[in-house]
């Protein structure tokens, strides 16, 4: 066989081991994950709390307890998570949001939250309605092309 055949099959081969290494680490990962879901459903429990503030920021500046930041794996600790923070009864408490959820939670609004533990579930209205953020409309190409025209002063006339 030719140099060129040898290394075909020996890159299509470590290809393949790859795949099969991801597939299963994929598989384990889903069922952890299906595993958390579990308890974080049998978990949950329905608290009214007034939201004070709300951003995104990293864990390490999020002002959560330390037990929290030991058990979350390194590469979490620098990305930034959804921060909420409420009152509950007399406490201030800093809260982490389901990203899917975290627009729609409004600031110095009083709601009824669906927690479980440190984890805001879901959000509903307590005094009056939530308002929705409105997803931004899409420019079309023509549109951002004759907008940016008329920033600039405009088409200059034909002669």
């Amino acid at each position: 066989m030719s140099t060129g055949t040898i290394i075909f099959l020996v890159v299509l081969a470590v290809v393949a081991i790859a795949l099969v290494v991801l597939y299963f680490l994929g598989k384990k990962a889903q069922a952890k994950q299906a595993e958390q879901q579990e308890l974080m459903e049998a978990n949950k429990q329905a608290v009214s709390m007034l939201i004070i503030d709300k951003k995104r920021m990293k864990l390490k500046e999020a002002g959560l307890p330390q037990m929290v930041l030991e058990q979350a794996p390194k590469l979490m600790r620098n990305t930034k998570v959804p921060v909420v923070k409420a009152k509950v009864g007399p406490q201030i408490i800093t809260l982490i949001s389901e990203e899917k959820i975290f627009d729609s939670i409004p600031v110095k609004k009083e709601v009824k939250a669906v927690v479980s533990g440190i984890y805001i579930l879901d959000v509903k209205g307590l005094h009056g309605k939530i308002e929705k953020a409105p997803e931004p409309q899409k420019k079309g190409f023509f549109k951002k092309l004759s907008s940016t025209i008329q920033e600039k002063g405009g088409a200059k006339p034909v002669k």
